[in-house]
């Protein structure tokens, strides 16, 4: 057969025409650069959402959060050095929570680097509690994908959940040649329930306190491990260190923690490791403006 080629070049894109016969396609050969970035340089670094649960309807038989004021408090004042615009919601009903997701994915975010939500309470399956009920994490997700919220498409779009993700307790081990490492800290308690990893879309990430099936421990005084520790190293290397690298750093970090003082005797000396599913297409800085 007749068969010509001819190579066309658009940027780092190379097409490929192959015409054999009267039949005709084309191919295209990306040249991935392994160090592409995240555009960082719009005018606003983004809109930063925190849902921050403390108190539960007595109905839900759910116990207080004590010590996640002090994970929303220490969040804000990180991410706004980050030159996020944060809002805050405390205790917000099913429907308040909504609102504010929808009002947030309706907005213009043309102007904005990424966007950032954070959500702090009690987790079961695939849900979070709200003050009064339960929402499902795949619609909170969902707002925020290309099809209802286009102005964030091919940007960062993150997503944080302080909550429990299951029952059991991580078991201490020794690694070889590693020292044992103890924090003394105050009293430590328990998230409830369990929450599920789901999927996505590119350029989502999802940050979770914990791995699935596990227990995520929280100070009732300096908050939850996984919170204080993403805070400590955001304030050290937010700036400098790629996200992915960063939250690595948290997973060590968190994962040298032991439970000392504990409401639940079983608890002792137990661990956590935090984890991530990660959907982003390039590396991703929050360099200063």
């Amino acid at each position: 057969n007749d068969q010509r080629y001819n190579k066309d070049y658009n940027g780092s894109i190379q097409v490929l025409r192959v015409e054999v016969c009267e039949l005709s396609q084309v191919f295209f050969i990306f040249d991935l650069n392994p160090l592409e970035e995240y555009k960082m340089n719009h005018k606003r670094r983004g809109l930063a959402l925190i849902f921050n649960q403390e108190n539960f309807f007595f109905r839900l038989k759910l116990s207080k959060r004590t010590g996640t004021n002090a994970d929303c408090d220490n969040l804000k004042k990180r991410l706004e050095e980050l030159n996020f615009d944060v809002k805050t919601y405390d205790d917000e009903g099913q429907k308040e929570v909504l609102n504010a997701i929808h009002e947030a994915a309706e907005e213009d975010h043309s102007d904005a680097d990424c966007f950032l939500l954070v959500f702090l309470s009690h987790g079961e399956n695939n849900y979070v509690y709200t003050h009064d009920g339960m929402i499902n994490i795949q619609d909170i997700i969902h707002a925020f994908r290309g099809d209802n919220c286009p102005s964030l498409v091919g940007k960062p779009k993150i997503f944080i959940f302080q909550a429990c993700r299951g029952d059991k307790h991580d078991e201490p081990v020794v690694a070889s040649g590693a020292a044992d490492y103890q924090e003394v800290n105050n009293k430590v308690v328990i998230d409830a329930s369990a929450l599920n990893t789901l999927p996505a879309a590119a350029d989502f990430i999802m940050c979770y306190s914990v791995a699935e099936g596990f227990f995520s421990h929280r100070n009732t005084v300096n908050g939850s491990w996984f919170i204080q520790d993403l805070c400590e190293l955001l304030q050290k290397y937010g700036n400098t260190l790629e996200f992915i690298e960063l939250l690595t750093l948290v997973n060590r970090k968190v994962s040298m923690r032991e439970v000392g003082a504990s409401s639940d005797p079983k608890a002792i000396g137990k661990k956590q490791v935090p984890c991530f599913a990660s959907m982003l297409t390039k590396k991703l800085y929050f360099r200063k403006k």
